[in-house]
Order: C-alpha cells, then structure tokens, then sequence
C-alpha cells in the first residue's frame, strides 16, 4: 500500500497577528519571515515565505501568542 504524501498549508490571520515575531524564530525550517508591509493594523506581521518548505510540526501555530496561525494538512494521493 502506498501512504499518501502529506503537505501543509500554514495561514496567518493578518487581523490577529501583532508581529512579535515568535513563530519566525520558532520554526525548524524557516518557512515563516517577517514582513515589510504595514497592514491595517499598523504592524509589520508574518509572512509565509517558503510554504514549500512546512514539515507540519505545529510550532508555529501552538507558540502563537494571538492566535493567528493555522496549520491544514492536505493529503495528496
């Protein structure tokens, strides 16, 4: 039988995301950066940089402060 291959997609709520920075120093694999743009709320937040790149650990959505991160497996067949 062969296992379906996994990948992640990681979203982040730029309404709830305060840009502390956390999740970008967090995760194993560099996927999250801070970004340049100022939002609406009037800080720079994370970004998804290299989605390609997520290995579905959590880190990032679990040591959210605000919340603002979800992480979505998708089983591909």
């Amino acid at each position: 039988m062969i296992s379906a291959k996994k990948t992640y997609q990681v979203t982040i709520n730029p309404s709830w995301c305060k840009g502390c920075g956390v999740c970008v120093d967090i995760c194993p694999k560099k996927v999250l950066e801070m970004g340049q743009e100022l939002p609406a709320t009037g800080y720079c937040i994370a970004i998804v940089k290299r989605p390609q790149d997520c290995i579905g650990c959590m880190e990032c959505e679990l040591h959210c402060p605000d919340l603002a991160i979800e992480v979505i497996t998708i089983d591909k067949h």
